[in-house]
């Protein structure tokens, strides 16, 4: 989002203001399940139109139960709408969700990304969020805006199709 369209939005200064404490505690936490979903590229593109359309809508927005959330189906729908423009011109490869990348740490086992990029979206956001991130489970589910036990199966199905593509108990 640019400068000019800040000024042109803004109503007020405390509106800037909540909103801009809004997206310091939003941001970080949106861009890393988006990139569980997306992959790095195709998240930053997500992130950015979520980000927009929250300052477009903060009047609505920051009254909302849960607006982590509601900008979290913003951004997966971005990232939905780009990864099918994708495959309209090429062939997706699922393994670009989750790009291999050299890590010389000898803990890191080196088929994870791919084996990552073939958990549904769901499975590879809770194992991601939960395994990667630390994040507690009551937390995810509220992000994700699913139920607990909603969290918890994604998750144990996630690990058991991790467990069995890279056979070994992870």
């Amino acid at each position: 989002m640019d400068l000019s369209t800040v000024r042109q939005h803004t109503r007020s200064e405390g509106d800037t203001e909540s909103f801009t404490r809004f997206a310091e505690h939003v941001q970080p936490k949106l861009r890393t399940a988006l990139i569980a979903a997306f992959g790095t590229d195709v998240a930053a593109e997500a992130l950015s139109e979520a980000m927009e359309y929250g300052w477009r809508h903060w009047g609505r927005i920051r009254d909302m139960e849960n607006p982590d959330g509601y900008l979290w189906a913003v951004g997966r729908n971005k990232g939905h709408t780009v990864m099918r423009g994708r495959s309209r011109r090429r062939r997706a490869d699922r393994s670009a969700l989750m790009p291999a990348v050299p890590n010389p740490s000898p803990w890191v086992e080196p088929g994870l990304p791919a084996a990552m990029a073939g958990l549904s979206e769901r499975q590879r956001v809770a194992v991601f969020l939960l395994h990667g991130h630390d994040w507690p489970h009551s937390e995810v589910a509220s992000f994700l805006g699913v139920s607990i036990p909603t969290v918890q199966k994604h998750a144990q199905r996630g690990m058991a199709k991790l467990r069995k593509t890279l056979g070994a108990g992870i």
